[in-house]
């Protein structure tokens, strides 16, 4: 005589997954309290086994689409930003950072479309120095962080552009930059010299004739 009950106790799982409106809410939950974007590797980690996060993160994309609050992607991770169009309300709340160098934008540009990118490959670029000031000043912005080193002689350490850098610019990846051909036709980047012109420069904040005016204003 066959056992129904103890075939039906071991098909039944002892903690079932909590429903998708329960991963939901504990993605919300957990987003709203971070600082930072999580990615959906943090949220599983943080969550019951058999949940899926990444299900719950679309569901909740889907539901604030539209609202004053929505859930963005920024890199691989994911946060609630308020809608951009709605950004003239905080602009009392919004503490004004002061305005940056002539050298410190074309330094940021540079890194943003070139990276990983040396302090040689910049000053090349640029065609003129790149003083440590500038180099510091981004990096206490939180907007660029050392890359890996390349596997050349010396063994440089490059540069790339933070997560920071992207929330800051309502960008999802670096990859959603304008190109150069709409900077140009915006009218925000000069033509450049080629590679190496004028390298015996020292004054960074002196420009050159044909220097490059990334993001002027």
């Amino acid at each position: 005589m066959t056992d129904k009950s103890a075939d039906t106790a071991a098909e039944t799982p002892l903690f079932a997954p909590p429903t998708m409106a329960e991963q939901e809410r504990m993605v919300e939950a957990m987003l709203f309290a971070s600082a930072d974007p999580l990615t959906v590797q943090a949220l599983a980690a943080r969550m019951p086994h058999g949940c899926d996060p990444a299900e719950a993160l679309a569901a909740l994309r889907r539901h604030y689409a539209g609202r004053g609050v929505h859930l963005v992607r920024i890199n691989d991770g994911w946060a609630f930003r308020s809608a951009p169009d709605l950004g003239y309300l905080m602009h009392h709340e919004t503490v004004e950072m002061r305005k940056l160098s002539r050298a410190a934008i074309e330094t940021l540009a540079i890194i943003a479309y070139h990276q990983p990118v040396t302090r040689a490959e910049i000053e090349e670029i640029r065609g003129v120095a790149v003083s440590r000031g500038t180099i510091e000043q981004l990096l206490d912005l939180d907007w660029i962080r050392f890359g890996r080193r390349r596997l050349t002689p010396g063994r440089p350490v490059t540069f790339v552009v933070t997560d920071g850098f992207l929330d800051h610019f309502g960008l999802e990846s670096a990859r959603d930059l304008p190109g150069l051909k709409d900077l140009r036709a915006a009218g925000l980047l000069d033509n450049r010299p080629a590679p190496g012109f004028g390298q015996d420069a020292e004054d960074e904040d002196t420009p050159r004739p044909g220097q490059s005016e990334l993001f002027e204003d």
